[in-house]
């Protein structure tokens, strides 16, 4: 066995395998360590302080030192620390969430299936679907519509929903059949002289001529997060999820909306379909249902999707899916407390109001040289970088200008993410005006240390 190394620094690069890192850099750049949490701040091993703008990983609604979370913990783990709930057993926290969800979530979705996160999700919401196609013997119904640059997770059907170069390449994914459509981003997509109502009607019918070429007897259902949030922050067309819902409708596909981020006040509104108009037959929620404090997913299923399922275990005799810690009670205790917080201190009302300062602030980021496009709702935004404004051309290699800039705000104490070419920033829900002006503020001194960095490299 190697030594131990004498520093967490160092142990973290002998020992560890980080996600989405480049392994090699990694053993040379070392991690950020970060200690605790107070607020929407953060603070590393040195004790440096951030501003945590995206919320840790798009997810801690109500700060990173909420400390009613904290105790409901504790008290769960001294009551009943796990059970599962296998084979017609359950315990008090999972049936109260349940209960809650229920309640928040649009009108139509009474059933929920907890699994640990996101990804194990849209995992199981592709079994359910193809389990129920069997069920109505429409075992050729099985195929999957998302769209470029989706974010849907990362097991190896989930994965395949999502639609970014990375998650597949060496991976052999997709594994599942789904297909790609164009992804629902007007200003980087549409064609030279295309309104925003005809770059809608493109998509649209592109949906339309997909499922005429496949066959609606082979497609099983739409995926899709309202606002496109991993992918980089795309916020759709005018009237775009309102056509893709009467489109699925008409040819008897199901519409599963990823509120994975957009869910529980995000966008300004308690889900994003609410947000953007249409009403979905699967409702997919996680990371802020319990602020990310646990790890804990929800699927809220329509009465419809339900009854076809359970009329289907009952000739089989079981529904053979589900995780050891499907609806754990430690999780499910937080998650209860954190909604209520969330309803409490009227966070998403808190998003609504704090929309305006904080996406018109970033808007002024417009006229910098480095960016082409600012866009976003409630409390999220994405911040595209750009070489060329005119042409829109990207710096190369792709990513490399956001990485840069993400660097940057670091050292600024802002913490974003970049995103390929946009930088991204979502802050948690308990978000002040103050703060707002504070984030706008360091990610300017980071834009135009990026501009005189880009300017000594002869890159602009």
């Amino acid at each position: 066995m190697n030594e131990r190394p004498n520093s967490l620094h160092a142990s973290d690069i002998a020992h560890s395998m980080h996600p989405y890192t480049n392994m090699r850099a990694h053993e040379e750049k070392g991690p950020m360590i970060m200690t605790r949490g107070d607020g929407i701040r953060v603070y590393d091993i040195d004790g440096k302080e951030y501003i945590e703008a995206l919320a840790g990983l798009w997810s801690v609604a109500v700060g990173f030192s909420e400390t009613r979370l904290a105790d409901v913990a504790y008290e769960q783990l001294k009551k009943l620390p796990y059970y599962h709930s296998f084979a017609h057993k359950a315990h008090e926290p999972s049936i109260r969430l349940a209960e809650k969800l229920v309640e928040m979530t649009p009108e139509g979705l009474n059933r929920v299936f907890f699994t640990n996160s996101g990804s194990e999700a849209n995992d199981t919401v592709i079994k359910m679907v193809w389990f129920l196609n069997n069920a109505l013997g429409r075992t050729g119904k099985k195929k999957f519509l998302s769209r470029n640059k989706a974010y849907h997770g990362i097991t190896i059907a989930s994965g395949s929903l999502t639609g970014l170069p990375a998650n597949h390449k060496d991976f052999d994914l997709p594994a599942i059949p789904v297909t790609h459509l164009t992804t629902p981003h007007y200003w980087r997509f549409a064609n030279e002289g295309e309104t925003e109502a005809e770059f809608t009607a493109r998509l649209l019918k592109e949906l339309e001529d997909t499922i005429e070429a496949e066959g609606a007897d082979t497609i099983a259902a739409f995926i899709g997060e309202p606002v496109m949030g991993a992918g980089g922050v795309m916020v759709p067309p005018e009237g775009y999820w309102p056509g893709v819902a009467e489109i699925c409708r008409k040819n008897d596909i199901l519409l599963v909306s990823d509120e994975v981020i957009n869910g529980f006040g995000r966008l300004g509104t308690p889900f994003g379909c609410e947000k953007f108009g249409f009403t979905p037959d699967i409702l997919v929620t996680s990371k802020q249902l319990t602020s990310s404090y646990m790890p804990l997913a929800a699927i809220m299923v329509s009465d419809e999707v339900y009854n076809t399922i359970a009329d289907h275990t009952a000739k089989l005799g079981t529904f053979g899916h589900g995780f050891t810690g499907s609806g754990h009670p430690v999780a499910c205790a937080v998650g209860l407390e954190n909604l209520n917080i969330i309803e409490e201190q009227d966070l998403m009302g808190n998003a609504a109001r704090l929309e305006k300062p904080f996406q018109d602030g970033l808007r002024k980021f417009a006229d910098h040289p480095l960016v082409g496009e600012v866009r976003g709702v409630g409390l999220i935004a994405g911040v595209e970088l750009v070489k060329d404004k005119a042409t829109k051309e990207a710096f190369a290699p792709a990513g490399s200008m956001a990485a840069k800039v993400a660097a940057l705000a670091a050292e600024e104490g802002l913490i974003c993410r970049n995103v390929y070419e946009t930088v991204a920033l979502c802050p948690p829900l308990i978000l002040t005006e103050a703060d707002v002006t504070e984030i706008h503020a360091r990610l300017g001194r980071a834009l135009d240390r990026a501009l005189e960095w880009a300017k000594a490299e002869g890159l602009v």
